[in-house]
């Protein structure tokens, strides 16, 4: 343990135990892409992602905080997020988004990434890397002091400059002791009159949503599920991480990335 991580405001029981929870969500989606296959269900993919998480003694977050019908969000080529899982069969070239997010012992970690299922098109591997670069470099913007609105900047240039469009009603979010906490909606577009910094020893999600074309998602007729608004292709990539001086600690990195 550094010195700079103790004096975070952040005990070192609270920085191990967040530590824990998210190795077990990076964990979880590893081995979820590792099953990942044409012809499975979403459904199959979740129940896989659910026995790992009841092999650590976590709670799926979904489900504890929002009720939600499945231990993981996994969603496919247009959408977005929040996805049900169930009887929706995946297919080769699809893109698919796993989301993680649990609890344990009273802290919570988040991480999504997404995936093409065998062999994609070009394109579709353009979106994925823009996306995941994206996150890369908003996640080397924040550090303490920093103006949030940097984040949304790098993001949508990136964007504009590849050709994508950024989700503007998803953003990150503050989690630790909640899944949801402040800081509230993180935004990755541009927002000039976003005036919050980023503070040492916050525990923040950043997650760049990248499109084409669409701006907006939309509510599914599930009550769940979002999809863009031109049922066009989206990508998504998110870590859990703690704010210091410095990089940020990043909680939620997977050994296949």
């Amino acid at each position: 343990m550094t010195e700079s991580e103790v004096e975070m405001g952040l005990t070192k029981s609270d920085i191990e135990k967040l530590k824990r929870i998210g190795a077990v969500v990076a964990e979880t989606i590893e081995i979820m892409h590792a099953h990942l296959a044409p012809g499975m269900t979403t459904k199959e993919l979740d129940d896989i992602g659910r026995a790992n998480l009841e092999k650590h003694g976590a709670q799926s977050a979904p489900e504890l905080v929002y009720d939600f019908p499945g231990a993981t969000c996994i969603s496919v080529n247009e959408r977005a997020a929040h996805g049900i899982p169930g009887d929706l069969v995946i297919k080769e070239g699809d893109l698919v988004n796993i989301d993680v997010s649990a609890e344990l012992d009273g802290f919570f970690a988040d991480s999504g990434a997404s995936f093409g299922v065998g062999e994609i098109s070009e394109e579709k591997q353009d979106l994925l890397d823009a996306t995941k670069e994206a996150l890369e470099k908003s996640m080397n913007l924040a550090r303490h002091g920093r103006p949030i609105k940097l984040v949304g900047r790098v993001v949508e240039g990136l964007a504009k400059e590849r050709g994508y469009t950024v989700i503007e009603n998803l953003g990150g979010h503050g989690i630790g002791k909640k899944l949801h906490q402040q800081p509230s909606f993180i935004p990755h577009f541009y927002k000039r009159r976003e005036k919050r910094r980023f503070r040492e020893g916050q525990v923040l999600t950043l997650e760049p949503f990248l499109a084409m074309g669409a701006r907006r998602v939309d509510e599914m007729d599930d009550g769940w599920t979002l999809e863009t608004e031109n049922k066009g292709l989206v990508a998504q990539f998110e870590h859990t991480m703690i704010i210091t001086r410095g990089e940020p600690i990043v909680l939620t990195r997977r050994s296949d990335e």
